[in-house]
């Protein structure tokens, strides 16, 4: 019962953190009807671990458990201030609270039990995700050293790998356990933050009704944390090209295949189950994933560390929107054109808008850290926010100012250690005539490199576009006829869903017409598809649950009756993903519970298990390994990977995309090749003082890579430190002041 232990003692740190951030929490959030209860946790990981990050970047603290003791004293400190200096406290919902805290044990522990029975961290891009939080681990300040680049740092949107690290060093449970914990966290805090945000939207918009705004946030947290998109539809047609769908009913709920993911970004399959991947890849050439495909796959990207911060940012929107005005929260429209006119026109001054776009700003700032995708996004949906609230005012431009400068400021801790590597932006399907006027029109302009004209083009069928979107454009449609063709007095509330849903409707679309460039020439809008529909997936996953409770509130009007008829099938549709895609990832089959992520390495790799166990537990911070260099999504760099001591050079592909050029690792193969095959001592010795090798690793990779492989030389440059049970992997330790 190893893994409930673990599990037990990460959720009570979990909860201590978001005990001591809870009066800070209930001072932003104070208008939420939880008073912010369910983003306490959240809060509290971000600004521990942006605190953490600060100091240690500017070697103020050391990364260490005491460092992180210190500022949890502080923040206690600071919290305990905050209780003591408050006055005209509202009563805390109790019955509430203890409700959200439930509703976060359970999807915490449901999420832990579903990982526990595959705990490999193993496959996809796991490798480079354990990497960075091994790497941070090691380190003692930051900027984090790259794992795959020996002599620099990583080049990357990492701070919620910092966050992983955070919790792993204050909990001291090893990381190859934490990986899973902390995947079980994300499911949890995204499922209750949603939860409050629904709950107090509900009770805002239907009259305070705790049984609607239960209702609201119930289903928004489904929607956003676990339903898929309307694909399971496709099983009723006959499939386009030579793709031949079959009903999911008729499917057994265990997958029997083979997952491989190339460099490509394609998936392939054995057809002997339901492939979970293709409602994410369903048009071609391009990446549509969602909350719960990323919780299945278990890899810790920057976009799923990312979500509960997301939804902080959209919460401290909906409160500025919603909750701050003083006056009536309903308005009168005969028309939406007098939606600027009338918000401007009754809109009272209130103390407090400053604080949070402040707070915006620097959100905005943890947005580019952790997923830089998502800092533009939020950037635009703020401006659109406060232009709807103070339309083309003095105080408008005042807000813009302070959030672009908040934004640079707070982050900048960050952004000085990094280099962008995005090229610019492509223009996607656009004629010959217009290709060449709008070229001509940027020449000489800022514009003129960061706006590209290759003549690529990739369209999306309307079809397939319904099929990813259907059920959340449903439900936007009938909102906005609800609030004009019947003419019902839209609360704020309306107008935001409103808002929420053009916006992400405009973040769906845009591939058709720009792309982020990347190194990816024939799937170059699938990143930008993929980052943009993901937080669409999550702003309309919300609105389509207000939606949902705004017609149970109205349901004795005949519309909202025809609403509730056509709704349930389209929700019965979204269902299907969750329970087919995790029976197929993990199975159904009784095994035994484990969070160990290193067991896989036991049958497959057993000489690298022993190897990184005793570089673990034998080698203190982060002198260079040699290793054999792979291709990415491939089991090489393993060592490097589990044990965050940098390797001469890692995934190829990768790199190249950190670093905009590929031969940033492609010029060291030859290197590291000689390094391995070579017989000359001098040019082998030169090496190794060049990027000061201190241990070198041969295992299978490397005996299988390179064939002629000099292992006598390392005998006597150095001596064998460890040889595994089977003597198939060795570490060499090389002396560095022989060199």
């Amino acid at each position: 019962m190893d893994w409930l232990l673990y599990a037990s003692t990460w959720y009570v740190m979990l909860l201590l953190i978001g005990v001591i951030f809870f009066p800070l929490t209930r001072r932003i959030f104070h208008t939420l009807y939880d008073q912010g209860y369910g983003f306490t946790k959240g809060i509290g990981i971000l600004l521990l671990s942006y605190s953490m990050f600060v100091l240690g970047t500017i070697k103020v603290l050391p990364f260490t458990f005491f460092s992180l003791l210190l500022l949890l004293g502080l923040a206690i400190a600071f919290n305990y201030f905050l209780t003591r200096h408050r006055t005209h406290v509202k009563p805390l919902p109790l019955k509430t609270i203890l409700f959200e805290e439930g509703l976060c044990f359970v999807a915490f522990f449901f999420w832990a039990a579903v990982r526990s029975r595959e705990p490999s961290i193993h496959g996809l891009e796991k490798f480079m995700d354990f990497g960075f939080i091994q790497s941070a681990l090691r380190g003692t300040y930051f900027p984090t050293k790259d794992m795959w680049l020996a002599g620099k740092t990583i080049n990357y949107y990492y701070f919620g790998h910092i966050t992983g690290a955070v919790l792993t060093k204050l909990s001291t449970i090893p990381a190859y356990i934490t990986y899973n914990l902390i995947l079980a966290q994300l499911f949890a805090l995204s499922v209750v933050e949603v939860f409050s945000l629904g709950l107090s939207i509900g009770y805002t918009a239907f009259k305070k009704s705790l049984k609607f705004a239960f209702v609201t946030g119930a289903l928004a947290s489904f929607l956003v944390n676990l339903a898929g998109n309307l694909h399971a539809i496709y099983a009723f047609t006959t499939g386009y090209g030579s793709d031949k769908p079959v009903p999911v009913w008729t499917l057994p709920a265990k997958f029997i295949g083979q997952e491989i993911f190339n460099v490509e970004l394609v998936w392939t399959k054995l057809p002997l189950g339901y492939w979970y991947p293709d409602a994410t890849r369903f048009i071609p050439f391009t990446i549509h994933e969602f909350p719960i495909y990323s919780y299945v796959v278990a890899d810790l990207h920057g976009h799923v560390f990312d979500i509960p911060f997301v939804l902080i940012t959209i919460t401290v929107l909906y409160v500025i929107f919603a909750h701050l005005k003083r006056s009536s929260l309903i308005i009168s429209l005969k028309s939406l054109s007098q939606l600027f006119t009338a918000f401007k026109d009754d809109l009272s001054v209130t103390k407090g808008y400053l604080g949070y776009v402040i707070f915006l700003s620097f959100m905005m700032s943890i947005h580019l850290m952790t997923n830089a995708f998502d800092a533009p996004i939020y950037l635009l949906l703020s401006a659109f926010v406060l232009f709807v609230l103070f339309g083309l005012s003095t105080r408008f431009f005042l807000y813009i100012g302070v959030l672009i400068g908040g934004f640079v400021l707070f982050n900048l801790p960050f952004s000085t250690k990094f280099e962008p590597f995005s090229t610019g932006f492509g223009v996607n399907c656009l004629s010959a005539n217009l290709t060449r006027t709008l070229h001509n029109v940027v020449q000489g302009t800022f514009l003129q490199n960061r706006i590209v004209f290759e003549g690529k083009c990739q369209s999306s069928v309307w079809w397939m576009l319904i099929t990813l979107w259907g059920f959340f454009w449903f439900n936007a449609l009938f909102l906005l006829a609800h609030a004009t063709i019947k003419r019902f007095h839209i609360s704020r509330t309306t107008v935001f869903m409103l808002m929420v849903c053009a916006f992400s409707t405009i973040l769906i679309l845009m591939p058709e017409f720009v792309y982020a460039k990347d190194i990816y020439p024939t799937h170059f809008r699938a990143n930008t598809m993929f980052k943009l529909g993901y937080q669409a997936f999550i702003m309309m996953g919300i609105a389509s649950a207000f939606t949902f409770a705004n017609f149970k509130w109205h349901l004795k009007d005949l519309f909202s009756r025809f609403y509730i008829l056509a709704f349930m099938p389209l929700f019965i549709l979204v269902t299907v993903y969750p329970f087919f895609a995790i029976n197929s990832y993990y199975g159904t089959d009784q095994r035994q519970l484990s969070f160990d992520g290193r067991s896989w390495m036991l049958t497959s790799y057993p000489e690298y298990y022993e190897i990184i166990n005793y570089l673990q537990t034998h080698v203190r911070g982060q002198p260079t390994i040699l290793e054999a260099q792979g291709d990415s999504y491939t089991d090489y760099n393993v060592v490097s990977a589990f044990t965050g001591l940098p390797t001469v050079a890692g995934w190829w592909v990768h790199q190249w995309l950190w670093r905009g050029d590929s031969q940033v690792v492609g010029r060291l193969i030859p290197e590291i090749e000689a390094l391995y095959e070579s017989n000359d001592f001098t040019l082998t010795r030169q090496l190794l003082q060049k990027y000061r090798i201190k241990y070198v690793i041969i295992g299978r990779n490397e005996r299988g890579k390179y064939s002629t492989l000099q292992e006598s030389k390392f005998e006597a440059l150095g001596k064998a430190i460890f040889r595994s049970k089977s003597g198939s992997g060795i570490i060499f330790e090389i002396p560095l002041d022989s060199y």
